[in-house]
């Protein structure tokens, strides 16, 4: 069997499918579209023993059937095309009114409901009691009463559903009873001819000049519209729809909602609204968000986790940050897996070559990469707490007005949040944006926000350069992303996408408890995916750095960083472009720039190249030969960028802001062209990544240099080019507009 969960967004929907399928739930994309389709199987157990195994599909959320949005398309379709076998129609209980808008819609369709009250536990606290007996038979549905956040009376409500299932249903619709009786019969007979399923809900979306109604039958369509002119004769035109939705809302606020719900007490203002009174205010809302987001860097990558040091209570070193300690862990547990792998390898008298691949290519690359792995959990969790506890989109309604003047709005801020786990998901989720210049230009401004891939590379490079303040210089280079999306913002309403304008309309979810089940499921999910690329993408890829460091364009085998190995011909050729940015000056920083490239495949690529590039030991002709800046195969790649000298404080800098702004992988570009399907837009967003990745370091790098006897050329041309962008920003249109001499003008005729 097959399930559908039906539901308003923040209903508690994807709780509730997290609660049926656990870790048997996967996540791809509708056909056709990139908006995710999540599915999983539930295991009932009946009393006798037996197991029934039950698909569950998670719609997206929703607040009606009408062709909006594609997440209303999306589930409209499935509903009609892939005929579930019943629809779970989940119903947020402290806002009855909005949710049994969809559920009047829902049960118009030829297929069977039931009805999952959810946060009942919320409305007892709040005073109230909905008696879901007189709601069930309101709506004709089973309604069972749950608390998909605790799990509460879940296996009731799939006993419920498998039950019911077996009944066969008919759509059934309120207009029977309602002023627009007569018409809703006449246009039901019309469709009744067509032998059309689900023809109650067909019959009223035709009613209502449904879009896709209107496209999918002509001649249907052609014997409504005359039915509407013949009832239009004699009485004044009206808007059906708007008639149609102000009739459901009268049924569940006159009829369903009062007899239902019996409420004990006025709690008052709630706690939501409360703490929204400091989180989200006008003033303090911006800087309460700072302060979170500098805590959790602080907690990830702090050496003076409490401060001991900095007040003098400890000497030398403070206590470190959980995420240091754990980090320290994983570099143990590095240096016991290379050395029992070096013994292994020297025992069975395995070749040099084969120990150069295995320790030096292999092991050393993927746990340079594992190494940071607790830092990556951590940051994903604070995110997830943030998130689920309903934080996030007070963040977006605040960031609302800074956004308007730049031509987006909080929704667009809201993939632009999810861009800070990763680019690929938050490129999907600009689809949710109705204008098309928004949505490019969001899509455009993505990259700018550290995903976690990228976080390795600062918790690697950060503490080799700037040991003591790592935390704060961390939450320097996200806030410089945001810095630099809001002035790319600036820029291309100036210039590409001039007259964007934005709505911006957003529920702001009660404030809840985050669930250690669901904030599970979501580190399991990252976690898979971050062993998965491990495993994968950088296992191959520092297997070729090997190859490609040891051997020269004959093949023959070379001694590691030699003139004439392939990786060092390579990066000399391209050197010449990194060379302005400041990283890339010293004759051995080739490493770096092949490290950027290989971080194309993956951000977490840049740091298990420099483990391959920079390690300490290497095999040449059945030799082993020491490195002479650092010794012992036990060094982290921060050690080895440490005693190699490889950064000064601003090339540290300058190379961390062109990691950040540039093409964020493969997987991101290919999402990016399937978002905009255009070439032409393609490969102006590619130009545009790296053109500002260039730009930007190229800009800082040169300026911070004017004081240590930067070169005069380079400090003009850096220069000359700031004053381009502030030119293409700030210059006033001197023409006006033609004016088509419309009355919405307040002013008059002016452009």
């Amino acid at each position: 069997m097959r399930f559908a969960i039906a539901g308003n967004p923040n209903s508690g929907k994807t709780t509730l499918f997290n609660s049926l399928t656990g870790s048997n739930a996967h996540v791809g994309n509708w056909p056709g579209v990139t908006v995710d389709k999540k599915e999983g199987v539930y295991k009932l157990k009946r009393d006798d023993g037996t197991v029934e195994k039950i698909n569950i599909i998670d719609l997206p959320g929703i607040y009606s059937l009408s062709p909006y949005t594609p997440e209303e398309v999306i589930a409209r379709q499935f509903i009609m095309d892939e005929k579930p076998d019943l629809i779970i129609n989940i119903v947020d209980s402290t806002n009855l009114e909005r949710n049994l808008y969809l559920t009047t819609q829902l049960l118009e369709m030829d297929i069977p409901v039931v009805v999952a009250l959810n946060m009942m536990d919320v409305i007892k606290r709040e005073g109230s009691i909905i008696d879901s007996e007189i709601l069930s038979r309101k709506l004709g549905v089973p309604v069972v009463p749950i608390s998909a956040l605790k799990s509460g009376n879940v296996k009731s409500l799939m006993i419920t559903c498998a039950e019911y299932v077996k009944t066969p249903r008919k759509g059934s619709s309120f207009l029977s009873g309602t002023a627009l009786a007569e018409q809703y019969g006449k246009v039901l007979q019309l469709v009744n001819k067509h032998s059309i399923k689900h023809p109650v809900f067909h019959a009223i979306k035709l009613l209502e000049n449904d879009s896709i109604e209107l496209m999918h039958d002509a001649t249907l369509s052609a014997g409504i519209q005359n039915l509407k002119l013949d009832y239009e004769k004699n009485e004044k035109p009206f808007d059906y729809e708007a008639e149609i939705a102000d009739l459901r809302y009268k049924l569940i606020t006159g009829e369903i909602k009062p007899n239902a719900v019996k409420v004990f007490k006025n709690s008052g203002a709630v706690n939501s609204e409360k703490i929204d009174g400091i989180l989200t205010h006008r003033l303090w809302g911006l800087p309460v968000f700072l302060v979170l987001m500098f805590a959790i860097f602080h907690i990830i990558f702090s050496k003076d986790f409490l401060f001991l040091e900095y007040f003098g209570i400890m000497e030398k070193e403070g206590l470190p940050s959980p995420g240091v300690l754990l980090k320290g862990y994983m570099e143990n547990f590095q240096e016991f897996v290379m050395e029992n792998m070096n013994a292994l390898l020297a025992g069975g008298n395995a070749a040099a070559w084969a120990k150069g691949a295995i320790v030096d290519g292999l092991l050393k690359g993927v746990c340079s990469v594992l190494t940071f792995l607790p830092q990556i959990l951590l940051l994903f969790l604070s995110l997830s707490i943030l998130e689920d506890s309903g934080y996030m989109s007070r963040i977006a309604f605040i960031l609302d007005r800074l956004l308007k003047r730049f031509g987006l709005s909080g929704k667009a801020f809201i993939p632009m949040l999810m861009g800070f786990g990763c680019s690929v998901p938050a490129m999907m989720g600009t689809r949710t944006l109705e204008s098309v210049k928004e949505k490019r230009m969001t899509l455009m401004l993505i990259p700018f926000f550290s995903c976690g891939a990228k976080m390795v590379i600062w918790a690697t490079v950060v503490p080799a350069v700037f040991p003591d303040n790592a935390d704060f210089v961390t939450f320097c280079i996200y806030m410089t992303g945001i810095a630099v999306a809001i002035a790319g913002a600036i820029l291309l309403k100036k210039t590409v996408f001039r007259g964007i304008k934005s709505n911006f309309v957003l529920e702001l979810p009660v404030y809840r408890y985050p669930r250690l089940k669901s904030i599970s499921l979501q580190l399991w999910e990252k976690l898979k995916g971050f062993l998965t690329t491990v495993t994968t993408v950088i296992a191959a890829s520092t297997l070729i750095i090997w190859f490609l460091q040891n051997f020269d364009t004959s093949l023959n085998m070379v001694s590691e960083n030699d003139d004439s190995c392939i990786l060092k011909v390579f990066g000399d050729a391209i050197k010449w472009i990194f060379v302005p940015l400041g990283f890339a000056e010293s004759p051995d920083n080739w490493k770096l720039i092949v490290a950027i490239l290989t971080g194309l495949l993956a951000k977490e690529a840049v740091v298990s190249t420099m483990g391959v590039l920079y390690r300490a030991k290497g095999y040449v002709s059945g030799e082993q030969s020491d490195d002479s800046a650092i010794s012992g195969n036990e060094k982290s790649v921060t050690e080895a960028l440490t005693a190699s000298a490889v950064f000064s404080p601003l090339s540290a800098i300058s190379f961390v802001i062109f990691n950040l702004l540039v093409i964020p992988c493969f997987a991101a570009v290919a999402t990016a062209r399937s978002e905009l399907k255009s070439a032409k837009w393609t490969f102006f967003v590619i130009f545009f990544w790296l053109a500002t990745a260039w730009i930007t370091s190229f800009l800082f790098y040169q300026t911070a240099s004017l004081l240590k006897g930067a070169n005069p050329l380079n400090v003009c041309v850096a220069l000359f080019i700031a004053g381009i962008i502030l030119f293409a920003v700030f210059r006033r249109k001197n023409r006006k507009d033609k004016c088509a001499g419309c009355d919405k003008c307040p002013k008059g005729k002016i452009g």
